[in-house]
Protein backbone atom coordinates (compact mmCIF):
# COMPACT_ATOMS: atom_id res chain seq x y z
CA UNK A 1 0.00 0.00 0.00
CA UNK A 2 2.82 2.52 0.76
CA UNK A 3 4.82 1.64 -1.63
CA UNK A 4 1.88 1.83 -4.21
CA UNK A 5 0.96 5.50 -3.26
CA UNK A 6 4.79 6.29 -3.07
CA UNK A 7 4.92 5.53 -6.91
CA UNK A 8 1.33 7.23 -7.89
CA UNK A 9 2.70 10.74 -6.19
CA UNK A 10 6.34 10.31 -5.66
CA UNK A 11 6.71 9.80 -9.50
CA UNK A 12 4.70 13.07 -10.80
CA UNK A 13 6.05 15.10 -8.04
CA UNK A 14 9.78 13.65 -8.62
CA UNK A 15 9.50 15.33 -12.59
CA UNK A 16 7.58 18.15 -10.79
CA UNK A 17 11.05 19.07 -8.62
CA UNK A 18 13.11 18.09 -11.87
CA UNK A 19 11.65 20.92 -13.98
CA UNK A 20 11.71 22.87 -11.19
CA UNK A 21 15.74 22.55 -10.43
CA UNK A 22 16.77 22.70 -14.27
CA UNK A 23 15.44 26.62 -14.49
CA UNK A 24 18.37 28.75 -13.77
CA UNK A 25 16.23 31.20 -11.91
CA UNK A 26 13.78 29.76 -9.70
CA UNK A 27 9.80 30.31 -9.94
CA UNK A 28 8.35 31.59 -6.69
CA UNK A 29 7.48 28.76 -4.10
CA UNK A 30 3.67 30.06 -3.49
CA UNK A 31 2.99 30.35 -7.35
CA UNK A 32 4.52 27.25 -8.21
CA UNK A 33 1.99 25.60 -5.37
CA UNK A 34 -0.81 27.31 -6.42
CA UNK A 35 -0.20 26.35 -9.96
CA UNK A 36 -0.03 22.61 -8.95
CA UNK A 37 -2.80 22.88 -7.45
CA UNK A 38 -4.74 24.52 -10.56
CA UNK A 39 -3.67 20.89 -12.10
CA UNK A 40 -5.63 19.33 -9.48
CA UNK A 41 -9.26 21.42 -9.45
CA UNK A 42 -9.31 21.49 -13.63
CA UNK A 43 -9.39 17.93 -13.09
CA UNK A 44 -13.03 18.57 -11.84
CA UNK A 45 -14.56 19.80 -15.06
CA UNK A 46 -11.97 17.27 -17.10
CA UNK A 47 -13.89 14.76 -15.41
CA UNK A 48 -17.79 16.07 -16.17
CA UNK A 49 -16.60 16.92 -19.96
CA UNK A 50 -14.91 13.15 -20.39
CA UNK A 51 -18.45 11.73 -19.07
CA UNK A 52 -20.09 13.81 -21.37
CA UNK A 53 -17.62 13.63 -24.34
CA UNK A 54 -16.26 9.84 -24.37
CA UNK A 55 -19.26 7.26 -24.28
CA UNK A 56 -16.99 4.35 -24.05
CA UNK A 57 -12.89 3.54 -24.72
CA UNK A 58 -13.01 4.04 -28.28
CA UNK A 59 -13.33 7.90 -27.90
CA UNK A 60 -11.21 8.22 -24.95
CA UNK A 61 -8.84 10.31 -27.64
CA UNK A 62 -11.03 13.23 -27.24
CA UNK A 63 -9.94 13.27 -23.30
CA UNK A 64 -6.75 14.96 -25.46
CA UNK A 65 -9.34 18.36 -26.23
CA UNK A 66 -10.70 18.90 -22.49
CA UNK A 67 -7.52 18.14 -20.88
CA UNK A 68 -5.20 19.96 -22.83
CA UNK A 69 -6.85 22.76 -23.35
CA UNK A 70 -8.00 23.44 -19.72
CA UNK A 71 -3.95 23.36 -18.88
CA UNK A 72 -3.63 25.86 -21.55
CA UNK A 73 -6.43 28.29 -20.13
CA UNK A 74 -4.55 27.75 -16.80
CA UNK A 75 -1.57 29.37 -18.32
CA UNK A 76 -3.24 31.75 -20.42
CA UNK A 77 -5.39 32.76 -17.57
CA UNK A 78 -3.76 32.56 -14.42
CA UNK A 79 0.06 32.43 -15.42
CA UNK A 80 0.81 34.72 -18.04
CA UNK A 81 -0.40 38.17 -16.38
CA UNK A 82 1.85 37.07 -13.51
CA UNK A 83 4.99 39.07 -12.87
CA UNK A 84 7.36 36.46 -11.84
CA UNK A 85 6.00 35.04 -15.85
CA UNK A 86 8.82 37.24 -17.38
CA UNK A 87 11.41 34.84 -19.19
CA UNK A 88 9.98 31.82 -22.08
CA UNK A 89 11.06 28.92 -19.21
CA UNK A 90 8.93 29.87 -17.08
CA UNK A 91 6.57 28.74 -19.86
CA UNK A 92 7.69 25.28 -19.64
CA UNK A 93 8.05 24.96 -15.94
CA UNK A 94 4.40 26.46 -14.84
CA UNK A 95 3.52 24.29 -18.33
CA UNK A 96 4.95 20.76 -16.66
CA UNK A 97 3.07 21.84 -12.95
CA UNK A 98 0.23 22.27 -13.93
CA UNK A 99 0.32 19.44 -16.01
CA UNK A 100 1.61 17.02 -13.11
CA UNK A 101 -0.76 18.37 -10.56
CA UNK A 102 -3.26 17.37 -12.71
CA UNK A 103 -1.87 14.28 -13.45
CA UNK A 104 -1.04 13.63 -9.74
CA UNK A 105 -5.00 13.96 -8.98
CA UNK A 106 -5.70 11.47 -11.88
CA UNK A 107 -3.17 9.54 -11.02
CA UNK A 108 -5.01 8.94 -7.45
CA UNK A 109 -8.05 8.40 -9.12
CA UNK A 110 -7.24 5.61 -11.47
CA UNK A 111 -5.25 3.68 -8.93
CA UNK A 112 -7.67 3.50 -6.37
CA UNK A 113 -10.87 3.34 -7.88
CA UNK A 114 -10.76 -0.37 -8.54
CA UNK A 115 -12.34 -0.05 -11.31
CA UNK A 116 -9.46 -1.90 -13.36
CA UNK A 117 -8.67 -5.75 -14.07
CA UNK A 118 -4.80 -5.26 -12.85
CA UNK A 119 -3.96 -5.02 -8.88
CA UNK A 120 -3.55 -1.22 -8.04
CA UNK A 121 0.35 -1.77 -7.52
CA UNK A 122 0.87 -2.80 -11.24
CA UNK A 123 -1.37 0.02 -12.45
CA UNK A 124 0.45 2.58 -10.58
CA UNK A 125 3.64 1.12 -12.15
CA UNK A 126 1.95 1.18 -15.74
CA UNK A 127 0.96 4.76 -15.39
CA UNK A 128 4.46 5.65 -13.84
CA UNK A 129 5.81 4.63 -17.23
CA UNK A 130 3.47 5.87 -19.80
CA UNK A 131 0.71 8.10 -18.64
CA UNK A 132 2.80 10.71 -16.33
CA UNK A 133 6.10 11.10 -18.86
CA UNK A 134 3.21 11.69 -21.36
CA UNK A 135 1.09 14.87 -19.53
CA UNK A 136 4.71 15.87 -18.65
CA UNK A 137 5.69 15.69 -22.33
CA UNK A 138 2.40 17.17 -23.09
CA UNK A 139 3.44 20.19 -20.42
CA UNK A 140 6.92 20.58 -21.95
CA UNK A 141 5.51 21.14 -25.40
CA UNK A 142 2.97 23.32 -24.90
CA UNK A 143 4.96 25.80 -22.37
CA UNK A 144 7.57 25.69 -25.46
CA UNK A 145 5.51 27.53 -27.81
CA UNK A 146 3.20 29.25 -25.20
CA UNK A 147 6.73 30.84 -24.06
CA UNK A 148 7.67 31.98 -27.58
CA UNK A 149 4.39 33.43 -27.96
CA UNK A 150 4.32 35.47 -24.91
CA UNK A 151 7.72 36.89 -25.54
CA UNK A 152 7.59 37.39 -29.57
CA UNK A 153 3.45 37.78 -30.00
CA UNK A 154 2.98 35.62 -32.68
CA UNK A 155 -0.35 34.29 -32.89
CA UNK A 156 1.06 30.85 -34.57
CA UNK A 157 2.96 29.96 -31.53
CA UNK A 158 -0.45 30.53 -29.52
CA UNK A 159 -1.61 27.84 -31.73
CA UNK A 160 1.10 25.71 -31.70
CA UNK A 161 1.08 25.93 -28.18
CA UNK A 162 -2.67 24.27 -27.66
CA UNK A 163 -2.94 21.67 -30.68
CA UNK A 164 0.38 20.24 -30.46
CA UNK A 165 -0.48 19.16 -26.66
CA UNK A 166 -3.89 18.02 -27.90
CA UNK A 167 -2.66 15.95 -31.03
CA UNK A 168 0.03 14.54 -29.14
CA UNK A 169 -2.45 13.00 -26.28
CA UNK A 170 -5.44 12.38 -28.17
CA UNK A 171 -2.54 10.40 -30.74
CA UNK A 172 -1.15 8.34 -27.29
CA UNK A 173 -5.11 7.98 -26.23
CA UNK A 174 -5.48 6.35 -29.23
CA UNK A 175 -2.81 4.33 -29.20
CA UNK A 176 -2.84 2.53 -26.39
CA UNK A 177 -6.05 0.32 -28.07
CA UNK A 178 -2.81 -1.00 -30.07
CA UNK A 179 -0.49 -3.28 -27.96
CA UNK A 180 2.13 -1.22 -27.02
CA UNK A 181 2.53 0.93 -29.90
CA UNK A 182 1.79 3.90 -27.75
CA UNK A 183 5.03 3.53 -25.80
CA UNK A 184 6.92 4.04 -28.99
CA UNK A 185 5.26 6.86 -29.76
CA UNK A 186 5.87 8.41 -26.15
CA UNK A 187 9.82 8.07 -26.53
CA UNK A 188 9.84 9.68 -29.71
CA UNK A 189 7.51 12.84 -28.40
CA UNK A 190 9.98 12.88 -25.70
CA UNK A 191 13.20 13.43 -26.77
CA UNK A 192 11.04 15.80 -29.10
CA UNK A 193 9.98 17.86 -25.74
CA UNK A 194 13.42 16.83 -24.60
CA UNK A 195 15.23 19.36 -27.40
CA UNK A 196 12.33 21.61 -26.81
CA UNK A 197 13.72 22.04 -22.83
CA UNK A 198 17.06 21.76 -23.94
CA UNK A 199 16.88 25.09 -26.42
CA UNK A 200 15.68 27.39 -23.73
CA UNK A 201 17.80 25.64 -20.86
CA UNK A 202 20.53 27.24 -22.99
CA UNK A 203 18.86 30.33 -23.92
CA UNK A 204 18.91 30.25 -19.92
CA UNK A 205 22.89 30.30 -19.79
CA UNK A 206 23.98 33.12 -21.57
CA UNK A 207 21.84 35.22 -19.37
CA UNK A 208 23.16 36.98 -16.39
CA UNK A 209 19.36 38.01 -14.93
CA UNK A 210 16.10 36.44 -15.72
CA UNK A 211 14.37 39.57 -17.43
CA UNK A 212 17.65 40.27 -19.29
CA UNK A 213 16.30 40.11 -22.92
CA UNK A 214 17.81 37.83 -25.29
CA UNK A 215 16.72 36.90 -28.79
CA UNK A 216 14.34 33.81 -28.95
Amino acid sequence: MTLTLLITVGVPLFIVFAIIYSDKFREPTDLVIKTFFAGVIICFPAAELNYLLIPSYEYSYRAGFTEETLKFLVLYFYIRPKSAFNEPMDAIVYGVIVSLGFATFENISYVYSGNFEVDSFSLAIMRAVSAIPMHATCGIIMGYFFGLYAFTHSKQFLIKSIIFPIGIHATYNFLTGYDFFFLYFLVAVMVYARGLHTEFAELQLKKVREDETKVI
